[in-house]
């Protein structure tokens, strides 16, 4: 560990590792699958009124689970030491809904380890942020700037839709710079996809038949085969020239569900196939989807079928330039704090530090606890790496405010 001044000592010291645990852990208790957050957000609104911290609840457009917003400024510090209130505001980010589909997993700490309900995605990287706030805090405050935390529902697919963050972005709640602690601490992401959800539906005349009467109607099942096919060819093309690359760093087509007919002797009238769409650069959405839909419009002439693509967007392609100041600084705050150098590379997901960069023009950078069991019912995140990244935020913090 090697902090730069004595403000950033005192920073490291405050760093509770049982507050951390107690923080995270009351986050995970409460079930919060997406666009059902509530709890969990009135948690938190307890944790940081407790810690002292300026709390505000804007509905940012779901009034089912209005958004948490805390701040730490430099003149709310004044009586601790801070002397300048001028500054920058550095924003931790984070969702506080869980994947619906999964049952609720309530938390366990044993063996230096959180598991439960969002401990990797992403209560327990969102736990050690507060940490950082409590810390600078405790520890006589920032001496310019201001720390600005944010978390919201409507983050986890296919429900949510990014609405809550998107909101918070227009109406001010925005920092001039923000880290996100996703589950993502090995490689400090310089790029990542954007995402599309798309569903190819494909129909008929008529109603569903016995199969001994099928003859002389267009085939859907034939049809969805031979799109799921060319979906497939699309995404080889895609591949092709892109070298030895990670799989996040080039577009893809993804086919991951096709549904048809409701027994197995029956002519169904109709089907579809579901699947994501994603691309490396920055505006692509636009040629992305049109690609898409030239491939349902030839099924549907090649079958004699009706077809068409339905569309949800999910986020913006994210990119950073390596010789950003940001990057620079958490680099070196990572060197600083572990002793060893941390990789660049891109995400293999998409993230709300997508949505957040694109939509408030602001530097973002994904880094959290190197965490396991993302979207499964088996998540872990060590002690030790929600640890380090309280330790991480908060001389972040110190450094770009």
């Amino acid at each position: 560990m090697q902090p730069k001044d004595e403000r950033e000592r005192a920073a490291l010291e405050a760093i509770d590792r049982d507050r951390l645990i107690d923080t995270a852990t009351r986050l995970v208790a409460q079930h919060s699958p997406t666009c059902h957050t509530a709890a969990a957000a009135d948690e938190l609104e307890r944790v940081a009124t407790e810690a002292g911290f300026a709390v505000e609840r804007p509905v940012a457009d779901w009034p089912e689970s209005p958004a948490v917003v805390a701040r730490i400024t430099a003149a709310a510090a004044a009586a601790a030491g801070a002397t300048d209130p001028s500054g920058r505001v550095l924003q931790f980010d984070g969702h506080l809904d869980t994947v619906e589909q999964l049952p609720f997993v309530p938390p366990t700490v044993a063996d230096g380890v959180l598991t439960g309900s969002g401990a990797a995605d992403m209560k327990g990287g969102f736990a050690a942020a507060v940490e950082a706030m409590r810390a600078l805090q405790d520890s006589g405050g920032l001496p310019r700037g201001g720390v600005l935390l944010t978390a919201h529902d409507h983050h986890e697919a296919p429900s949510g839709d990014g609405r809550q963050l998107l909101a918070l972005a227009r109406d001010g709640y925005v920092g001039d710079a923000a880290l996100i602690p996703e589950y993502l601490g090995d490689q400090l992401p310089l790029a990542g996809r954007g995402m599309a959800v798309f569903r190819l539906e494909l129909a008929r005349p008529g109603g569903a038949v016995h199969e001994v009467f099928r003859e002389e109607r267009p085939d859907v099942l034939l049809a969805l085969a031979d799109a799921a096919g060319r979906l497939r060819q699309l995404d080889e093309e895609l591949s092709a020239g892109a070298g030895d690359v990670e799989r996040a760093a080039r577009d893809t087509v993804f086919v991951g569900q096709m549904h048809a007919g409701e027994m197995y002797n029956q002519a169904s009238p109709e089907a579809a196939l579901e699947g994501t769409r994603r691309w490396v650069t920055p505006g692509d959405q636009d040629p992305a989807i049109a690609a898409l839909e030239r491939i349902a419009r030839s099924v549907g002439a090649d079958h004699g079928v009706e077809a068409a693509v339905q569309v949800q967007m999910r986020m913006e392609a994210f990119q950073i330039g390596a010789d950003h100041e940001l990057v620079g600084l958490l680099l070196g705050t990572y060197a600083d704090v572990t002793g060893r150098e941390l990789p660049t590379g891109v995400k293999p997901f998409g993230d709300d530090g997508n949505r957040l960069a694109h939509a408030a023009g602001i530097p973002v950078l994904t880094h959290g606890p190197v965490a396991t069991g993302a979207h499964t019912v088996e998540e872990r995140a060590p002690l030790d790496e929600l640890l380090r990244v309280a330790q991480v935020y908060a001389l972040m913090a110190l450094r770009f405010c």
